[in-house]
This record gives C-alpha cells, structure tokens and sequence, in this order.
C-alpha cells in the first residue's frame, strides 16, 4: 500500500463501493466507512471504519482520523440531511483531512427545481467555506433509475414533459470519481464536474428503448403535477419525499438536467455509455419489465 489515506464514505453503496473497488484495486490506503459496518464490502488493503453515521460528529471523527481526502457521497434523503453534511464536513476539518471530493447534483442550486438539488447546493456553499481543497462532482439522472421507475404494468410516468434528461451509469461515475481521487495534482481543485451520459433524451425515447429490449411496449405516460403527486400518494412517503420524487421529473420538464457535459471521456479517457449500452450490459435492471415476470 502506497500514498495518502482516501476515507470512503457510503462504501456499501452503488457509487461508494464501486469508487472503493477501484481504489483498492490500484494500491492507496483505502478506510470505508458506512453506517452499518457487517455491509461494508471485503477489498484488498482496506480497512473497515466502525458506524459513522453523517450526523455523529464523534463517530465521524474517529472514522476520518488520519485520512488525507474523503470521499462524500450524499447521505440518504431526509429532512436533516444538509445538517448531516455539515456535520460530516466539521468532522473531517477538524481532524485534518485535507481534500473532499463531494457527490453533489447537476444543476445544485438555491432555486433549483428538485428539492433535493437545493441540499447539494447548500452543502457545496458549506464546503467553499471550510479550510479544505474540495471537487464537486454533479451526477445527473442515474440511467438505472429509469428501468427501476418503471412499473410492472410498463408504464414510466411522471411530470417531465418533452423534457430531456442526460442520464449517467454509475460505472462512469465511479470512473470519473477514481480518476480525480487518484490525481494528486491540485488540478481538480474547486472545480465542479457535470457527470452525464454521451446524449439527452426523453422519457418517452426511454421508453422506446425499454420496449425494443424487453419485447414488450412500455409507455411513458407525461402527468400533471397534480397527478403526479395523486399518483404518488399511496406510498405512504412523507411529503418532503413526494416532492423531491415530483421534481425531479419537473426538473427535466424544466430544461435543468439536458446539457450533455465531456467531463466522463475527459476525466476517464473513455466514452460515456448510452443508455442502450447500459441495458445491453445490465440485464437485472430490467428483468422485472420482461413478458411473464
């Protein structure tokens, strides 16, 4: 093992482990933190943090002691997340972490559309302020989501309109975050990076994908507002969920997650995938769409 400590937060999860593989695979000291430790996965010259969740200071500290740069990936949604940040954040300055590369949102901003975007905005405004290099790396749609929103009926609905979305694979994020986190350059510092997909499309062009793979038809089927938060409420969400669920469909609406950025092909020295590259690589996020599942 070689070179500075990298603490890896969300490390069981779909970003977090797949960042930590990569790390692990090239040879840095890699810490993984989680909030349950029994999920955290068994890689090669890592160790394991005890708990650390987001919003326990102490825990938060223990876990980062002695780490160069952390890996910040967004805490679960929740009304207290950007307290969570912050606190996370406090942390690892306290204890002398010397860069954070934060997984925030395109289009994070104090107005922007999706709720939930206005807490990566919050958290990237705290983290400018602390004494700490940092790198904001803004994900757009994960191209995941768009099988997994789509029910079982073949329906993909919600209030994005004609509206086009720039979706991106985890893959290529995990990618680009490991090649900004094994740079030791101070090339990456405060900057921001737009992770997209190669091209924007539309829910309804997703849809048509969806349907050429599985061999059924899948719809998209564009809702109010109004219906869509109707549509949503047998779910038994508390409101603030809903209505990050609601915007994040207004959003595209709205022009906000279209701009299809380089940073991907740059930052990894490969293309971005589309979203049939993804389907065509990632069967089971598709299998329960398929006639007779």
């Amino acid at each position: 093992m070689n070179g500075p400590l990298t603490a890896v937060t969300g490390a069981s999860g779909a970003v977090g482990g797949r960042v930590a593989e990569r790390l692990a695979r090239t040879g840095v000291p890699v810490r993984l933190l989680g909030r349950d430790p029994a999920r955290l996965p068994e890689l090669p010259g890592a160790d394991r943090a005890p708990a650390a969740p987001y919003g326990d200071a102490e825990a938060m500290r223990r876990a980062l002691d002695g780490a160069h740069t952390l890996f910040l990936v967004s805490a679960h949604e929740s009304p207290d997340r950007v307290r969570e940040h912050i606190t996370a954040v406090d942390a690892a300055v306290a204890v002398g972490v010397e860069r954070i590369v934060y997984v925030s949102f395109q289009g994070a901003a104090p107005d922007a559309t999706f709720t939930f975007a206005r807490d990566h905005w919050r958290t990237e405004a705290h983290i400018r302020t602390a004494d700490v290099r940092h790198t904001f790396l803004r994900d757009n749609w994960y191209l995941a989501g768009l099988p997994a929103m789509t029910g079982a009926d073949g329906v993909l609905r919600g209030p994005a309109g004609d509206g086009r979305v720039a979706a991106v694979a985890h893959e290529d994020i995990a990618d680009a975050a490991a090649a900004v986190l094994l740079d030791g350059s101070t090339a990456h510092d405060g900057r921001g990076y737009d992770l997209t997909g190669p091209e924007a499309f539309t829910l309804a062009e997703a849809a048509e994908e969806l349907s050429r793979v599985t061999g059924r038809s899948i719809r998209y089927v564009p809702e109010t507002v109004e219906e869509a938060y109707a549509s949503r409420a047998g779910y038994g969400a508390e409101e603030w969920e809903v209505a990050g669920w609601v915007t994040s469909y207004e959003a595209i609406a709205a022009g906000e997650l279209a701009a299809v950025s380089d940073a991907v092909p740059t930052l990894t020295g490969h293309p971005a995938k589309s979203f049939a590259e993804f389907l065509a690589e990632n069967p089971d996020s598709y299998r329960h769409l398929l006639p007779g599942a």
